[in-house]
């Protein structure tokens, strides 16, 4: 059996906000730390039947940057529902739900921009 270790480490301001996002595993091709912006991990607790999440972002993290990036965590999501259940309708239900929202976010931005 093999095995990887995920490493992340957080650096934080006086008030533990993140100021910056450094992660790296014993796998990653490139062998160098990767630095990022925000985070969600999640597990599920087979056993309580619930979902344990961090979720983190620098203070440097942009609100379209965030669109983009839950955008994008959905729409994965979505992939990833799929291949474990071949539930091909809540998976386009999804992508869809990901789509009105980015779709959504886009027209508030261009109304707070022309203000």
């Amino acid at each position: 059996m093999s095995k990887s270790t995920i490493t992340i480490d957080v650096e934080m301001d006086e008030k533990r906000m993140p100021e910056t996002i450094i992660w790296n595993a014993t796998d990653n091709i490139s062998a160098k730390a990767q630095k990022s912006k925000a985070m969600m991990l999640s597990f599920w607790d087979g056993e309580e039947k619930t979902a344990l999440r961090i979720d983190l972002w620098t203070k440097t993290m942009m609100v379209d940057e965030m669109a983009d990036f839950f955008y994008q965590t959905m729409m994965t999501m979505a992939d990833t529902y799929g291949r474990a259940t071949n539930h091909a309708e809540i998976v386009n239900d999804m992508k869809k739900f990901a789509h009105e929202f980015y779709h959504k976010f886009r027209e508030k931005q261009l109304k707070e921009n022309k203000a």
